[in-house]
């Protein structure tokens, strides 16, 4: 019987989508952004994987063929940029640091080129120089919260995807944070057998291996393992012995068992560990802070740095006499997640450990002297737990739930001054902090007549920390043991907007949101117990006017955003003066500043084969309100009268040194060269502007705008059993730095990796 147009086109469709890993792949994401909340995902991750989706085609909605990701999420009023498994591959994103090179208005860099990161989205971040405070931006693992950075290393492998949100937030999961978030979503297991590995080697003796293996144990288990190896790629080299540097040696495994009893419970078990000794980059000093100091560095390449550590430093931590600046660190983790279908509602809980042992050799004067030679240890353990209850879709929808969240640290940080004129010691500081955070929200929406939806969110959250025990030992010199300081913040945030379907393609919205980050403690190098009194907690009232449009389904798609955040207690590092000992950095609040800015994404399928991709994002700081000491002219002051009197100097109207235009994208070209096989061509693309690395820092204290060019050539069979690429980044081999840092009597700047050459194999059962 011959079919009717309509239902002949139907028939075409789903031959075409079933036959199309790129529109499966896509599908899959977007059921994976379908559930109520953006922060749990289930995706399948994996060439072999998406094989799994297209079997099941007669779950796809047919009515339109799109070529791009997350259809679904063109319907929600957010601007959080989505970022698939896929991409993550095709932009060789191995390192939280990499995501802000796929994000506008996103910075994410090293604290002095250590393991730890440093968060800002949208000119909203906190710059933790001690590791012991909670970042604006907080990261989440399958929704797991974590709250010191560095436990972060090693999960960038075998992911589902990651969401970048911007804004505040804690009114739909989690803890409340005036910055934002960001979501990494492991791979979850399957219901058929399927594995990989794939092979990755580059220059510099650079390999990263990964593997999984998933599938079902029973009717209702399904289990997935996969596991992370990377080694060598040290580019650095001590211009003075010839010694190389960067070498990273970190191997990670990961694991989750899936049990769905019936078709109402799911309950889901993981678990990670991950042992990281890889080298740090170290940085190239840029000035000397000490004019007594005649040591001169000896670069005459990119490439060169230098370090050295005392035997003696080395006796008294128990390591190695050669030990070049590196990590040895481990971290591990369970988490179980239970969700229940009670009918009108979903029940979820989320529970979860995770323990940090940190041990890190930073030479922070890039010197084989001794004036800033810096290793800390980290013992801390971090316990949450989550319960949520949301509806069921309709025209009214809700949700509400608690989260709870308390951490243990124990920190020691010994200090090499030997070589620092005026003090001639080895510093041992140790002490305990605690925190416990306890956070309830809600949240509701409700869809009216002519495509209107109205909602909202409400949240609380009770921090409390303490720091305790503080010792600072001056080896030969002072013992000082200072008394417990507690810091206890209570604050209300929220969110209240409005978003409008204008057609099925455009959907306008507005909102206003409240959010907040708790204050904290300046953890080193204690002389004075001034030192200790806590920093304030921050807040942001934001105001956000977006859009998303696909103007021609499947080959034009357009979002944006402008926003405007009015910034107050702004937590930023300056200095204060301590009467009869003088300035000491410190952190400090703020009183009031503002961000705004305009974000803009694309994806064009203007012909056929061709595939483009762009962010733009553009933002503008101010300081509104800020009078900062002036340390200079006070230390001049003394010295003229030996009288400590406090000199500040205003900052209002400031530019606050933000990065002021990102510029991301990437061009593919695929093709079939053979009825059997697929080959995509692409290159890629960003840009950052400038940025202050200190108030109103410029000239060293700013790092230069930096331009960067990646490309990939990727071939493989349709059935996907195998793929092979070849790929470069920092193609035109660019220099520029990352990010600074600074010793007592240098300041640095870490450079960017030069330019890598490399190959990937992988192959899929």
């Amino acid at each position: 019987m011959r079919l009717p147009r309509r239902c002949a086109t139907v028939k075409a469709l789903v031959i075409f989508v079933m036959a199309s890993p790129s529109i499966s792949a896509a599908h899959a994401a977007d059921t994976a952004t379908s559930a109520p909340d953006p922060g749990r995902k289930t995706v399948v991750q994996g060439k072999a994987a998406r094989r799994e989706v297209t079997t099941h085609a007669e779950t796809i909605n047919v009515s339109a063929a799109h070529v791009f990701e997350y259809t679904h999420a063109q319907k929600l009023a957010d601007s959080t940029t989505r970022i698939s498994s896929e991409t993550l591959t095709k932009r060789r994103v191995v390192s939280v640091t990499d995501l802000q090179a796929l994000a506008p208005n996103l910075t994410a860099e090293t604290l002095k080129g250590t393991q730890s990161i440093n968060y800002h989205l949208r000119g909203i971040g906190f710059d933790d120089y001690y590791e012991n405070n909670m970042s604006s931006v907080m990261v989440y693992v399958d929704g797991v919260a974590y709250p010191f950075s560095s436990m972060t290393d090693g999960m960038m492998f075998d992911l589902a995807g990651v969401d970048i949100v911007p804004g505040p937030v804690g009114s739909y999961h989690g803890m409340a944070d005036s910055g934002g978030e960001i979501n990494l979503h492991t791979a979850d297991p399957t219901s058929t057998w399927h594995g990989g590995l794939t092979e990755d080697i580059a220059s510099y003796a650079r390999s990263r291996t990964t593997a999984y293996v998933s599938g079902p144990l029973s009717r209702t288990v399904a289990f997935r393992i996969a596991a992370e190896t990377s080694h060598g790629g040290g580019w650095q080299y001590n211009p003075v012995n010839g010694a190389h540097l960067g070498d990273q040696n970190r191997v990670a495994l990961r694991g989750k068992v899936r049990w769905t009893p019936d078709s109402k419970t799911t309950v889901t078990v993981g678990g990670h560990w991950t042992q990281d000794k890889s080298q740090l980059v170290n940085g190239q000093v840029v000035a000397n802070l000490d004019p007594s100091w005649q040591t001169t560095p000896h670069y005459t390449s990119y490439r060169q740095t230098e370090w050295g550590i005392r035997p003696e430093l080395a006796a008294l931590v128990g390591r190695p006499a050669d030990l070049k600046p590196s990590e040895n660190n481990q971290f591990w983790g369970a988490n179980i997640d239970f969700i229940r279908d009670l009918g009108f509602a979903k029940l979820e809980t989320l529970s979860a450990f995770e323990v940090e042992r940190q041990q890190e050799y930073a030479d922070e004067d890039a010197l084989m002297i001794a004036t800033a030679d810096n290793y800390r240890n980290v013992d801390a353990n971090v316990f949450s737990q989550e319960v949520k209850l949301s509806s069921q879709r309709g025209p009214l929808e809700w949700g509400t739930g608690m989260y709870y969240l308390r951490s243990r640290m124990h920190q020691q940080f010994v200090a090499d001054f030997s070589d620092y004129v005026g003090r001639g010691y080895i510093s041992d500081n140790f002490y305990d902090q605690n925190q416990q955070t306890f956070s309830q929200y809600a949240n509701i929406s409700y869809r009216l007549p002519l495509h209107l939806r109205l909602f909202g969110g409400l949240n609380h959250t009770s921090d409390d920390r303490q720091i305790l025990n503080y010792h600072t030992i001056n080896i030969g010199q002072s013992y000082n043991a200072f008394g417990p300081h507690g810091a206890l913040t209570n604050q209300l945030g929220g969110v209240v907007g409005i978003d409008a379907q204008v057609d099925k393609d455009l959907l306008l919205y507005f909102k206003i949101s409240k959010g907040f980050k708790p204050g904290g403690f300046a953890a080193n190098t204690i002389a004075r117990p001034e030192q200790l009194n806590p920093f304030g907690p921050e807040s942001v009232l934001s105001y956000e006017l977006g859009f998303k449009s696909d103007p021609v389904p499947g080959k034009i798609r357009l979002n944006g955003a402008a926003f405007y955040y009015d910034y107050h207690n702004q937590q930023i590092v300056s200095s204060l003066l301590i009467p009869d000992y003088g300035p000491v950095g410190m952190y400090v609040n703020i009183p009031k500043s503002e961000v705004w800015g305009i974000e803009m994404s694309s994806e064009l399928h203007p012909v056929r084969h061709l595939y483009v991709t762009g962010n733009f994002g553009y933002e503008r700081g101010t300081f509104q309100k800020f009078n900062a000491l002036n340390s200079g002219a006070t230390n001049a002051y003394h010295a003229t009268t030996n009288v400590w009197k406090a000199i500040y100097q205003s900052w209002d109207g400031e530019d606050s040194g933000i990065p002021k235009l990102s510029l991301s994208g990437t061009a593919a070209y695929r093709i079939n060269p053979t009825a059997n096989y697929e080959m995509e061509l692409g290159l890629n693309w960003s840009y950052r502007d400038s940025q202050a690395m200190t108030v109103g820092g410029n000239g060293i204290y700013r790092i230069p705008p930096y331009f960067l060019m990646g490309t990939y050539l990727d071939f493989h069979p349709k059935n996907e059993k195998w793929d092979v690429s070849v790929y470069v980044t920092n193609l035109l081999n660019r220099q520029y730095s990352s990010t600074t840092s600074s010793g007592t009597s240098t300041y640095q700047h870490i450079p960017g990796e030069p330019r890598f050459i490399g190959a990937r194999f992988g192959f899929n059962l």
